[in-house]
C-alpha cells in the first residue's frame, strides 16, 4: 500500500544450528507469513531482505542484496544476527562466500553490516552470549554479537534475546516493540541487555513444581513427582518467562513434559551449567550472574 512504511531486516547467520530460525518460523500467533508478508502494525511491514535459511537465491545475487543494504539502507535496516561469530585465524572458519579472490568471512560481514545498522537483535545464545559454539575449548574463538562488535569498536544498539532456541514471541513481541515506540530504554532492558519484558521473570518463581520446592519434596528420577532441582533443574537462576508463556503455541514446555530447566538464556549455558542433569553446586549458582555481566 502506498502509506505503508517499510523497515529493511537484514537476518545474517553466523556459528548456529539454524534452530532460532526453525523457532521463529514456527511462530502461532502471529504466524511468520502474516509477519513478513502482511501489515505486521497498521501501516508498518517488514521487509525481509537476506535470510541464509529461506531465500531462493544464491551466490553473487545475494551478496549484491548485502551490499545494497549497506550502501543505500545504511543507518535504517535492522541487523539480526543468529548464531556465534567465528574470529580465530581471521575468521577462516565461518565463511559466507568470496569478494573477488578473496573469502568474505562471517565476521567481516557481520563488522560491515553492523556498522551501517540501526540496531542489531543477536538471537538466540549462540549470538548473545557465544552459546554452544563458544563452549571450552572454543577452537574457532566464536564470540557473542556484543563482544565481537566490542573487540572492532562497532558502536550500534544490541539487543540480547538469548534462548537454545528463543521463544518466537520474544522475537516477534520485540520487533513489534521497535516499530512501536522505537529503540527500547534503558529501563526496558536487563543488566545482560535482555528486554525484561520476556526475561524479567524467574522460572523458579512460576514453576508448577515450586510448592514442591516450598516443601522441600525433591524428585529422584525424571519420572517422580517433586521439584527437579536435585535433578539438575536451573530454574532458581534462569530469567525467562517459559513457565507463563509456554512453548509449541502454548502446548508445554520443559519442566511441564518432565524435563529440568537446563539455563538456555543464561551466559553460562552450556559451560557453567553442565552436567545438565546434576545439581549445580552452591559456588557454581554464585558465578552465574557475575560471569553475564562481564560476558554478552
Amino acid at each position: 500500500m502506498a502509506n505503508t512504511q517499510e523497515h529493511p531486516v537484514v537476518w545474517f547467520q553466523g556459528a548456529s544450528c539454524t534452530g532460532c530460525s526453525v523457532s521463529v518460523l514456527n511462530s502461532a500467533s502471529p504466524k511468520i507469513q502474516n509477519v513478513l508478508v502482511d501489515e505486521v502494525l497498521p501501516g508498518h511491514h517488514v521487509s525481509l531482505r537476506f535470510h541464509q535459511t529461506i531465500m531462493a537465491g544464491s551466490g553473487k545475487m545475494t551478496l549484491k542484496v548485502l551490499d545494497d543494504a549497506e550502501r543505500r539502507l545504511a543507518g535504517t535496516y535492522l541487523l539480526v544476527v543468529e548464531g556465534a561469530v567465528p574470529t580465530a585465524e581471521g575468521g577462516v572458519y565461518g565463511t559466507l562466500g568470496e569478494r573477488g579472490e578473496k573469502e568474505l568471512t562471517i565476521a567481516d560481514q557481520v563488522e560491515e553490516l553492523g556498522r551501517k545498522a540501526a540496531a542489531v537483535i543477536a538471537l538466540g545464545t549462540c549470538a548473545a552470549f557465544g552459546g554452544i559454539p563458544a563452549a571450552a575449548p572454543n577452537p574457532t574463538g566464536c564470540m557473542s554479537v556484543k563482544d565481537f562488535f566490542a573487540s572492532r569498536q562497532v558502536a550500534v544498539p544490541v539487543i540480547n534475546l538469548p534462548g537454545c532456541p528463543p521463544h518466537p514471541d520474544w522475537f516477534v513481541g520485540t520487533v513489534a516493540s521497535l516499530l512501536l515506540t522505537g529503540l527500547p530504554k534503558p529501563d526496558d532492558l536487563d543488566a545482560l541487555f535482555r528486554p525484561k519484558a520476556y526475561y524479567g521473570p524467574m522460572v523458579h518463581e512460576h514453576c508448577p513444581r515450586r510448592a514442591y520446592f516450598d516443601e522441600g519434596k525433591f524428585a529422584r528420577k525424571l519420572s517422580d513427582p517433586g521439584c527437579l532441582l536435585e535433578l539438575g533443574c536451573k530454574g532458581p537462576v534462569t530469567h525467562a518467562d517459559c513457565s507463563l508463556r509456554l512453548w509449541n503455541g502454548g502446548t508445554n514446555w520443559c519442566i511441564g513434559a518432565g524435563s529440568p530447566c537446563h539455563g538456555c538464556v543464561e551466559p553460562g549455558f552450556p559451560d557453567v551449567l553442565a552436567p545438565l542433569y546434576e545439581k549445580l553446586d552452591e559456588a557454581t549458582l554464585a558465578t552465574i550472574g557475575a560471569s553475564g555481566k562481564k560476558g554478552g
